[in-house]
């Protein structure tokens, strides 16, 4: 995600014309992707730490990119399957995550390829806005995870004169049917989860099923 305002998503996000696979390579130049800046790395580890639960569990990351998240989730324990449908995306994600335990599976964020497995978390960044049914989708997942799981969605609006993204209004009443507890967390005060100051709508939701 660049700091003028223009989204950069995972590759599960479908936008036309753009090949995950050539991107790759250079997508953790992104402050927030790559999280190479001690500063902003720690950032994100804080606020994951707040967002999962304290005992280790499964954790289910769709739209993953290069695991730069799924990292952090490691390091503070969980157990992490991770998902994308860029092989190249996927690829990197294997070798950030080499010896740990950890699984990276090419397969659509909408339908992920996990079988019959359940999790304690689902973690989405940056994907849902993107879906053509986000409420389908969050149904899906909320399916996904054991009973007293959890969904943690990192999203926002980007843009002035053209925004795109899901206001944290309309998420939230989407998971009204399939979530008993919801919180919402605002994140575009803090510039270190950026690598700069930001000006739009960026926040994470956690929501409680059961």
């Amino acid at each position: 995600m660049t700091n003028d305002g223009e989204p950069v998503t995972s590759a599960n996000t479908p936008c036309p014309g753009v090949d995950w696979d050539a991107r790759a390579a250079s997508f953790d130049t992104e402050p927030d992707h790559g999280l190479r800046d001690p500063g902003v790395r720690r950032a994100w580890a804080g606020r994951l730490r707040g967002w999962l639960p304290g005992r280790a569990g499964d954790l289910l990351d769709l739209g993953c990119g290069t695991g730069s998240l799924s990292l952090l989730a490691s390091e503070q324990g969980h157990r992490v399957t991770g998902v994308d449908l860029s092989p190249a995306m996927v690829a990197l994600a294997r070798e950030k995550l080499a010896g740990r335990d950890a699984v990276f599976l090419v397969g659509d964020a909408m339908a992920p390829p996990i079988g019959g497995q359940r999790f304690d978390v689902v973690l989405v960044r940056h994907v849902l806005w993107a879906l053509p049914d986000p409420g389908r989708a969050l149904r899906h997942w909320a399916g996904l995870l054991r009973p007293g799981g959890r969904l943690v969605l990192v999203e926002g609006v980007w843009g002035t004169l053209d925004p795109v993204g899901i206001p944290a209004e309309r998420l939230t009443a989407l998971l009204a049917p399939v979530a008993g507890q919801v919180r919402v967390e605002r994140l575009s005060d803090d510039p270190l989860l950026w690598g700069g100051e930001v000006t739009d709508e960026r926040y994470a939701v956690v929501a409680l099923t059961g």
